[in-house]
């Protein structure tokens, strides 16, 4: 598992993201805003709204939250236009960051992210500095306890998922980004429900933290979620579950 997958997972067991509910669904609002005005507002035929949608839902998102965001993709307006926008730098111990965030102002984004990277060890990079490191992947994980991790594992491979791992009270289910949902219906029509899913930038090769440059790492992970422009973020970085756990 990498090591934001299993920072994300140890956040979850301690309720670190119920506290911070707020904020995700505003994210996730603007998230579902700009897949509906690209794609329209029918889920079955536009995949990014789809994945986000069942990403609102998974978080516990009101159904009515979810159509007033779609409502007002498909509606327009100057107020909910959000721009694309994806930074590069590098964060404590050369780990190679990618950003990706929505934003109706650009500069106030950047200044911010170069603000967060440079007060926790970073520095924001040129364009296509660490990009090269990543590739999209789609991503499932399942709670260990109570699955058939074998069965799973089968169904997994038979649908076309591309790695399957097990570890950290939790199984992992990798696919490619094209494949990703065809997968994830297969697991669920089998009876498979995932705790997490979705399209993440995988790296390629991994730095180990510990130490000062782990804790100034959980420092800036934590930073960047709390940005309102910012969407999602990817980094290289491995630490230990057991340092993970002192910084969650």
């Amino acid at each position: 598992m990498s090591g934001h997958s299993k920072w994300s997972t140890i956040k979850r067991k301690k309720g670190v993201a119920d506290a911070k509910r707020g904020k995700i669904f505003t994210k996730l609002i603007r998230e579902i805003v700009t897949a509906a005005r690209i794609g329209g507002g029918d889920a079955e035929s536009n995949p990014r709204l789809r994945l986000i949608v069942d990403k609102a839902k998974s978080s516990n998102m009101p159904k009515d939250n979810i159509q007033r965001a779609i409502q007002k993709g498909i509606g327009g307006g100057e107020g909910e236009a959000y721009e694309e926008m994806v930074y590069e730098g590098y964060g404590p111990g050369g780990t190679a960051i990618l950003i990706e965030a929505l934003t109706d102002n650009k500069n106030r984004t950047v200044s911010d992210v170069r603000h967060a990277l440079a007060k926790n060890g970073g520095n924001l990079g040129a364009s296509g500095c660490v990009a090269y490191l990543f590739q999209k992947r789609g991503l499932l994980q399942f709670a260990a306890e109570g699955v058939d991790s074998d069965a799973l594992m089968e169904a997994a491979l038979d649908a076309g998922a591309d790695d399957f791992h097990e570890g950290d009270g939790s199984i992992e289910v990798v696919t490619s980004a094209v494949d990703f949902t065809a997968v994830r219906d297969a697991l669920e029509g089998a009876g498979f429900v995932s705790l997490e899913s979705s399209v993440t930038m995988e790296p390629s090769t991994t730095v180990s933290l510990g130490g000062k440059d782990a804790e100034q790492m959980m420092r800036l992970a934590d930073t960047l979620e709390d940005l309102d422009d910012v969407q999602n973020f990817f980094a290289n970085f491995d630490i230990s579950e057991e340092e993970m756990e002192q910084f969650a």
